[in-house]
């Protein structure tokens, strides 16, 4: 999972509570038999635009995040307690313990380190080098990993400003991308 940053949810923040706000599960229902070692492992998603790339499994945690994106809604997850935002999704803050809940963020962020994939063995990828995976700092604060498309890799730049578009990769799943944003965005 990608590394994140924090932030304060404040007067002026961009998020908003979604649904009933718990996040539930142990995360022990999990599948663990995905063939993560296996290089050429493909998930169940080959009917879509996604292709045959693995697809993320959802667990009790994470399945309220996938059906969002599934949607085109970006969600990060918000602290009770003390106001920490967060993504990746846990069942805990991260910061105090407190019980996060869903929160929708602006889909927008800024490159803040990324790198150009040219050689991938893997049957899933190999036909799609150059890409670009970036780090993206959300307006909100936190970081999340994702491919960068839409442009040609050598015209990505850390700094550049991006938006989140969504592309369906299963039944109820969909994966975050980013674009350049329209200049004045």
């Amino acid at each position: 999972m990608p590394v994140s940053d924090g932030g304060q949810v404040s007067g002026q923040s961009s998020v908003a509570p979604v649904g009933s706000g718990q996040a539930s599960g142990t995360g022990e229902d999990r599948a663990t038999d995905r063939g993560d070692s296996d290089p050429d492992y493909s998930g169940a998603a080959s009917a879509t635009e996604w292709g045959d790339r693995p697809v993320p499994i959802p667990d009790g945690v994470s399945a309220r995040y996938w059906e969002a994106a599934a949607g085109g809604e970006l969600l990060l997850q918000a602290c009770k307690s003390c106001g920490t935002l967060q993504f990746y999704p846990r069942l805990a803050c991260r910061e105090c313990g407190g019980a996060p809940e869903w929160v929708s963020a602006c889909r927008r962020g800024t490159v803040y380190t990324f790198t150009v994939i040219h050689q991938n063995g893997s049957r899933a990828f190999r036909e799609r080098v150059p890409y670009v995976v970036a780090m993206v700092e959300l307006d909100e604060g936190p970081r999340m990993m994702g491919n960068i498309t839409d442009c040609e890799p050598g015209d990505v730049r850390i700094g550049m400003r991006v938006e989140a578009y969504f592309i369906p990769a299963g039944e109820g799943i969909g994966i975050p991308m980013w674009r350049p944003l329209a200049a004045g965005m």
